[in-house]
């Protein structure tokens, strides 16, 4: 360790994360073309074989309002087969360390994931969510935060009851796109209610990408100060301001492990058309331009944490190329810079190297190497 050295300048930095990746769920929900089951597999699959092993598989909600998600089963039985878990044993990896999660805002959608565990298709954890902002979490429940929270108690005493664990999201720490500023330490008391009825774990949500680097760093702090436990805690941030990397650097500084992200920055408010035609979703969008919606890019996060030197888990180069083929899946380019760009080579890019400097430094008499005149 140098005077410099990163660890001692941010002693809670962690030397290992865990990102959790929530491609098929999150990142589709916001694209008004439905994925096909097989691809969602296909996706599904590929992320676990390339290291992810925390995975959101899909929304257990009405799939009247959200028809993207009218697969839901099938993709949870998928990864529950026999073939499946077969086939991931014989790559070293065993299911019962992945784990899956569905999202399920509301109590039908809860009593939906327990039925499912009963048939053994079931997810392993899910996910109710709550904004320090009563009119963002009036528009993503339809009720209001009392009343939920009466509701989500109730939840998470079913979940336990069927060996569910319940992760409870506290939304619109660093702002709302709808009510505008908010007090961080509201998210910290929030945070401690979901603890307090029996949440397992709490995702800290920027979901419009208020976030500043600063104000991260302060509230991780904030959190790790009143609840020092890192593995309560996963971080979750939107990209609008293309800020979001600076976001995750502020929360290593703060002490904070997991993560969340999504291939090719994909994600966003549930869409309100599918194919061709409207649909429900969550109503009017909060944005008036949808390409600058999204969370922060799990391709580019990687990159970004493998060349600090934290462990992670992940096959970079897969996930790389993985964020190539859902650009085709997609039909758009996405917002990975590292797909396109690569990784950081220590060996460089000799290709592109001109030729003939060896022989010029022989030529006027320099070593190999020399940078200075003698």
């Amino acid at each position: 360790m140098t005077e410099y050295d990163y660890w001692k300048i941010f002693p809670r930095m962690p030397r290992k994360v865990t990102i959790g990746d929530i491609t098929v769920r999150d990142g589709f929900q916001h694209l008004e073309k439905f994925i096909s089951t097989e691809a969602k597999i296909t996706y599904l699959e590929e992320l676990i074989f390339a290291g992810c092993r925390n995975i959101e598989v899909t929304n257990l909600g009405n799939p009247k309002s959200m028809p993207q998600f009218r697969d839901a089963e099938a993709l949870l039985a998928h990864l529950r087969s026999n073939d499946f878990v077969s086939r991931a044993a014989k790559r070293g990896i065993h299911m019962e360390d992945v784990v899956l999660t569905a999202i399920t805002i509301r109590e039908p959608a809860v009593d939906r994931a327990i039925e499912l565990k009963k048939r053994g298709v079931g997810p392993d954890r899910v996910l109710m969510m709550v904004s320090t902002e009563e009119q963002h979490h009036f528009a993503n429940s339809g009720t209001t935060l009392p009343n939920y929270w009466k509701e989500a108690e109730r939840c998470i005493q079913k979940c336990s009851d069927a060996g569910i664990k319940m992760c409870g999201t506290v939304s619109t720490i660093w702002g709302s796109p709808i009510g505008g500023a908010t007090d961080l330490a509201d998210a910290v008391k929030f945070t401690q209610y979901w603890l307090s009825i029996g949440a397992s774990d709490i995702e800290h949500a920027d979901h419009d990408g208020s976030a500043s680097a600063a104000n991260v760093y302060r509230y991780f702090s904030m959190i790790l100060d009143a609840i020092p436990a890192t593995r309560l805690h996963i971080a979750h941030f939107h990209e609008t301001k293309r800020v979001a990397s600076a976001s995750i650097l502020a929360a290593l500084q703060a002490g904070i492990t997991h993560f969340e992200a999504t291939l090719g920055g994909l994600g966003g408010q549930p869409a309100n058309f599918l194919d061709d035609r409207p649909i429900k979703g969550t109503g009017d969008y909060y944005y008036d331009d949808p390409r600058y919606v999204g969370l922060v890019c799990l391709e580019d996060t990687l990159v970004q944490i493998d060349e600090m030197g934290i462990e992670h888990g992940y096959d970079v180069d897969r996930i790389l190329w993985l964020g190539k083929q859902l650009e085709k899946t997609v039909g758009a380019r996405l917002r990975s810079e590292a797909v396109i760009n690569g990784r950081t080579l220590k060996e460089g890019h000799m290709h592109y190297a001109r030729p003939g400097l060896a022989k010029l430094k022989e030529k006027m008499g320099e070593k190999p190497g020399q940078s200075f005149p003698v």
